[in-house]
């Protein structure tokens, strides 16, 4: 997907960001994600976990390089009102204050959602829900009433395959209860942008047609609805789809914002730095896309983090990843080309995860050449005792006398075109330890 470069009018011309003014000043390229976003006219955010605020190096990076936030979990129904009418702010109103009082811009997650649910919730029925699900959304808007840009109103209430979720509310209040959850949100803060937000919508597929439906139902008939999130959790399974830009613009087309909601990406080196710039180019390519946030500061507190999918290692390390979103965002100080070759000749590393069972995963390393052919290439995978490679496919290995380091060679012709890849699996025993194995560097014959 090429990105589209914008123009930006005027050295000081206003730009309107999900509900957020900033000014352009694109006399200088900026160089952190935010600062980037801004200046293309777009957010760069991320999720926050309160009980993280208090680690320097955590906070640190979260101000310098983000200018909006999303509550992970502490503005989700069981983390806000526990008990029927009895609501607990404390942990939101803390990342709220941090994010405001810094200039960052606020997301709301989420309003209306079949899990992380508190029991009571469960118990009820038919107008006991109703009116409990209406009270919800009416006291926690009015609570920030004027301090959230938008909303994730209702949260992922479709299957795979396009049907109705069968969660409590489509149980006791039928197909009508999304309307009716964002009618009441519209009633309980007018200015907040309101959002519907799903997983494997990326693409055209039977789901994310189903909530095309539903928006373009909700526009013709005056039904308030701003915007759609799209959160974007991709990995080897379910890869960055080939008509994302497509697919974002068809919802953009019915008169919405499109937003990426919880973006993180399974991987490591050039393939995990080549997908995000992709995600960041559709975007841009989109004018109503604005903004995009990842599920995350750090891999060492990501849900997946044996997939090390975001920005920062777990020791606060921009990856080649972040470097290919802020040339992407066209900051300063990023990469334009994650592929660390300099030299013709030379070859890169990277690894996903493809398979896990209870006792073991299966790993798959590809290898690129660089900008001239190879006629040979090794590289090495650490696996942490007590994990074992159990087997191997596709190359010839040898181990060191530990037997944690293996050394990976072709098992026949080696030889690659520039640009072009080859790929080698191996089963690794977890004994307990599912720590991510260690890639060296890729070396050329």
């Amino acid at each position: 997907m090429n990105i589209r470069q914008a123009v930006l009018a005027g050295a000081l011309g206003a730009l309107t960001v999900a509900g957020l003014v900033v000014t352009a000043a694109p006399a200088s390229a900026a160089s952190t994600l935010g600062a980037a976003a801004a200046e293309r006219g777009r957010y760069f955010g991320t999720a926050v976990a309160a009980n993280r605020l208090g680690e320097s190096d955590y906070v640190n990076t979260l101000n310098r390089e983000f200018n909006s936030v999303t509550p992970e979990n502490e503005m989700k129904w069981d983390a806000l009102e526990p008990n029927q009418g009895s609501f607990n702010y404390g942990n939101a109103d803390r990342i709220v204050s941090h994010a405001r009082g810094r200039g960052m811009s606020v997301r709301g997650h989420t309003l209306v959602w079949h899990s992380q649910l508190p029991g009571w919730v469960n118990n009820l029925s038919g107008s006991n829900l109703r009116s409990a699900t209406n009270n919800h959304i009416n006291q926690v808007m009015g609570h920030w009433r004027g301090q959230i840009h938008s909303w994730d109103v209702v949260n992922e209430a479709f299957e795979e395959n396009g049907t109705r979720r069968n969660s409590v509310f489509q149980r006791q209040l039928g197909n009508g209860y999304i309307e009716e959850a964002f009618r009441a949100a519209r009633a309980a803060d007018p200015n907040a942008k309101l959002c519907y937000n799903d997983y494997n919508t990326d693409g055209q597929n039977a789901k994310s047609n189903a909530v095309y439906a539903l928006v373009q139902d909700f526009r013709n008939r005056g039904v308030p609805i701003d915007c759609v999130g799209f959160q974007s959790h991709f990995n080897s399974q379910s890869p960055v789809p080939s008509d994302y830009q497509q697919n974002l613009q068809r919802f953009a087309n019915l008169g919405v914002d499109v937003q990426i909601t919880e973006l993180d990406i399974e991987g490591s080196g050039t393939a995990q730095a080549n997908n995000y710039r992709r995600v960041v180019e559709a975007c841009l390519a989109v004018s109503r896309c604005t903004g995009i946030t990842v599920w995350g500061v750090t891999d060492k507190y990501s849900w997946r983090p044996n997939g090390t999918p975001l920005l920062f290692d777990g020791n606060y390390n921009k990856k080649p990843a972040y470097d290919a979103v802020l040339a992407a965002l066209g900051g300063s100080g990023g990469d334009p080309d994650p592929d660390p070759d300099p030299v013709p000749g030379a070859c890169t590393v990277s690894y996903e995860e493809t398979d896990r069972w209870p006792d073991r995963f299966n790993g798959r390393v590809t290898v690129t050449a660089g900008r001239s052919a190879i006629s040979g290439w090794t590289t090495t995978v650490t696996v942490r005792s007590p994990q074992r490679i159990a087997s191997t496919w596709n190359g010839s290995p040898t181990w060191d006398s530990s037997g944690n380091v293996m050394t990976m060679r072709p098992n026949g012709n080696g030889s690659l075109a520039a640009g072009a890849t080859t790929s080698f699996g191996f089963t690794v025993m977890a004994n307990g330890n599912w720590t991510t194995p260690t890639l060296g560097s890729c070396t050329t014959s």
